[in-house]
């Protein structure tokens, strides 16, 4: 299951729009349910308007259908891992603290962590914001 993860991750990086910094990301999120989505980062000549192929990936997939992720695979250069902003927003829809997430880089090294790995004290409280929705 995680090498077609990985693919779509390695080609979602190669549609990146990072004009300014050059650092192309693509990311591939598979959801509880099994469907995937992927996507890009994408700067902005406003620095702060830019977004990460983490959450474009990861909010198409919560915008069409809600629902929690439970594996993902980002593509980077030299296979750095996801920003503070990128994984707070993947800890408030994570199945599973210990939910896969592969890091690639572009000469194919792979690390495998889990997600706590990567932020092992999130800040979560979902209660206030699912209590009556039925999609998350």
């Amino acid at each position: 299951m995680s090498e077609d993860l990985i693919a779509k991750a390695l080609a979602a990086r190669g549609q990146a729009y990072a004009p300014y910094s050059q650092y192309l990301v693509g990311a591939a999120v598979r959801m509880e349910d099994g469907r995937v989505g992927t996507g890009s980062n994408i700067e902005n000549i406003s620095y702060g308007a830019s977004v990460c192929a983490e959450r474009v990936a990861l909010w198409s997939l919560i915008h069409q259908k809600g629902g929690r992720w439970s594996e993902m695979a980002v593509a980077t250069e030299d296979g750095g891992t996801p920003c503070g902003e990128c994984l707070a927003v993947m800890a408030e829809f994570v199945a599973n603290p210990e939910a896969v997430v592969w890091m690639v880089a572009e000469d194919g090294q792979r690390k495998k962590y889990a997600f706590n790995e990567l932020m092992p004290h999130a800040f979560v409280s979902r209660a206030p914001f699912t209590q009556g929705r039925k999609n998350l």
